[in-house]
């Protein structure tokens, strides 16, 4: 690849981050619970029955689309787009110890807080508690 076409990639990508992050990150965000960042502490769900292969699909699946959100989030920061909300956004699809702890000190924050609550404001939904 020349530099041209890393460019233009660059800058398709970077739209296609853009417009994505303003459609997927609200809409996730008004889903949310109000109590969801509440709790003292999150109790995993374990699998069982006939679904677990599914469960592990799931699980899998979930992961690399945190993972993608992460990774977009950090290219927003100097991109266009919601780069810290993206990155909450990941964080709460991924599965790793303390991360319930880590995504309640990101929300405790003012200016993600009251970002947060604007966009559940906008969709008629009651502001997120926390503890």
């Amino acid at each position: 690849m020349n530099r041209d076409e890393i460019f233009w990639f660059l800058a398709a990508s970077s739209v296609v981050m853009f417009v994505g992050s303003l459609i997927a990150v609200p809409a996730i965000i008004v889903r949310l619970p109000e109590d969801y960042f509440a709790h003292r502490h999150r109790h995993p769900i374990k699998p069982s029955g006939k679904r677990i292969g599914m469960h592990y699909v799931w699980l899998a699946g979930k992961n690399l689309l945190g993972v993608a959100f992460v990774v977009m989030g950090i290219a927003m920061l100097v991109l266009p787009g919601q780069g810290i909300l993206s990155m909450l956004i990941g964080l709460s699809l991924l599965n790793f110890p303390g991360k319930y702890h880590l995504e309640q000190l990101i929300v405790s924050r003012d200016p993600v807080l009251r970002s947060l609550n604007w966009i559940r404001h906008r969709a008629g939904k009651p502001s997120l508690r926390l503890r």
